[in-house]
């Protein structure tokens, strides 16, 4: 039997492909406040500035392709198990050839019933006011904003439970709760963290192993590594 092992990857896997992470030190997110395009609140008050923000996203995921960091999970897959718990909202893991991948915070290419969670429709072009679900109620973006529960979080732990081995990619802990996942595996169990600015130490976790490096520089010898000791 396989071992299992659990990728949590964030913004920074998919940085170097050329989509921009989620915002900067001052809050903003493509010269916007979080708050206005990213919340319940923010689509009341324009839904055409979210819906346009979102369009934008979307156009450029068209553009850019999947890096090495991406591709070396694939090759991962021969081997092990390996599931993929992302907080973003791109879809270059799957374009890479990822074959288990849970989307956290949602999708780009998904939009979904104001009225109805349930009825989500996958959704490659722009999405504007008046594009409406099977019951004639405006769609929305298929992304968890913030202030909304996060519905994949108890899928998302059960996974994280089951692993002989956690990756860490690209994120920086700090976004809950996707950040607390790292407290659902088993003491015991080999936690890699690649990350340039890593945010977590040996003595938060001692099974910890740190490798300060990008995603496209860091996760193929990391993989290599785990191909080359697999017992």
């Amino acid at each position: 039997m396989k071992k299992k092992i659990v990728v949590l990857t964030g913004a920074g896997v998919s940085a170097e492909s050329g989509i921009n992470t989620f915002r900067d030190a001052g809050g903003l997110w493509e010269g916007h406040d979080v708050m206005e395009v990213a919340s319940p609140q923010g689509f009341a008050k324009n839904p055409e500035l979210v819906l346009d923000f979102y369009n934008q996203r979307r156009k450029q995921l068209f553009e850019v392709d999947p890096n090495p960091g991406h591709q070396s999970l694939v090759k991962l897959e021969e081997h092990f198990d390996v599931r993929i718990v992302t907080q973003n909202v791109d879809d270059l893991h799957e374009r890479a050839g990822s074959s288990q991948v849970l989307h956290l915070h949602g999708e780009l290419l998904k939009v979904r019933s104001t009225k109805n969670e349930n009825e989500v429709l996958r959704w490659k072009k722009d999405l504007n006011l008046g594009d409406t679900c099977s019951n004639g109620h405006q769609l929305r973006p298929h992304i968890v904003w913030f202030g909304e529960q996060v519905p994949l979080l108890d899928e998302a732990i059960k996974i994280t439970e089951t692993a002989d081995i956690l990756i860490i990619i690209g994120t920086s802990m700090q976004v809950y709760p996707a950040a607390s996942l790292i407290n659902f595996v088993s003491p015991k169990t080999p936690i890699y963290f690649v990350d340039p600015k890593p945010s977590v130490n040996t003595l938060q976790y001692k099974n910890l192993s740190i490798l300060e490096e990008t995603a496209v520089k860091g996760v193929p010898t990391l993989v290599a590594d785990l191909i080359d000791t697999k017992p």
